[in-house]
């Protein structure tokens, strides 16, 4: 069977304050709508990922590897309704991701460790996610949560989401535990915009964003969320912090040893 041929999308990150985010889903609702999924405006997302034993995929974003690629199991609201294992590829600022549906066992199998069940799987996805935690030893890492207003115009195939209280659940991989405490993830009173498109962003929707003054962002959830949660877990992370990316940043386990 042919392999569907990858269409990567554009993608610009941004972050912004609630504010800024309210005017901006004013002057675009008359022209984008609301996703159809948004029951009351908005959805919870819940993504369990997964890295290495040398944290490969937080290294090479904190590096700034142009190209890399993320592997996560995704939720909405906590439910098994919808289960995704997806592998987000990033190439500078265009993305492709794919996907293949689990049932609520086989993501059981995964956190078991018990991974001969995607050989049998006919999408590739599966066997190459196989493949890495295989040979690769990939593992659950940690559990990002946020909430999500989507707004989209089939233009352009143009997608604008505002996704606010990022945060990293702890204490747990069971994703569908609603009651998992978490640990902010950025700066209070911001949120992250993210604008997709594949073809071309209509010049409408150009006119509505004026974004030439807000700080367009590298910024990844994963890598903020392990941070949040490994920062105060992991004493490797303190140095994974400061070494790696040749900046300096406060190491909370400096004095206690």
């Amino acid at each position: 069977m042919d392999e569907k041929k990858k269409v990567f999308r554009h993608e610009w990150k941004y972050l912004i304050s609630y504010p800024e985010a309210e005017l901006l889903q004013r002057r675009l609702s008359p022209f984008l709508s609301l996703d159809r999924n948004a029951v009351g405006g908005e959805y919870m997302i819940r993504s369990l990922y997964f890295d290495d034993m040398h944290d490969s995929a937080y290294r090479e974003k904190i590096m700034g590897v142009d190209f890399r690629q993320k592997w996560r199991v995704r939720v909405y609201n906590c439910s098994d309704k919808r289960i995704s294992l997806e592998r987000k590829a990033k190439r500078g600022s265009y993305i492709y991701k794919e996907s293949a549906t689990l049932t609520r066992e086989e993501f059981q199998k995964i956190l078991n460790s018990d991974y001969r069940f995607l050989l049998a799987r006919e999408e590739n996805l599966c066997k190459e996610f196989y493949y890495e935690c295989m040979v690769k030893l990939l593992r659950p890492k940690v559990v990002v949560d946020y909430e999500r207003t989507p707004m989209i115009m089939d233009a352009g195939t143009v997608r604008i989401t505002f996704d606010k209280n990022v945060r990293a659940a702890i204490g747990s991989f069971d994703i569908f535990d609603a009651e998992l405490p978490t640990l902010p993830a950025i700066e209070p009173g911001k949120l992250v915009l993210e604008i997709k498109y594949t073809a071309f962003l209509p010049q409408v929707v150009k006119t509505l964003l004026p974004l030439d003054g807000q700080e367009f962002s590298a910024f990844s959830k994963y890598a903020m969320c392990y941070e949040a949660a490994h920062h105060l877990t992991d004493s490797t992370a303190g140095i994974s912090k400061t070494s790696i990316s040749g900046r300096r940043a406060r190491n909370v386990y400096s004095g206690l040893f």
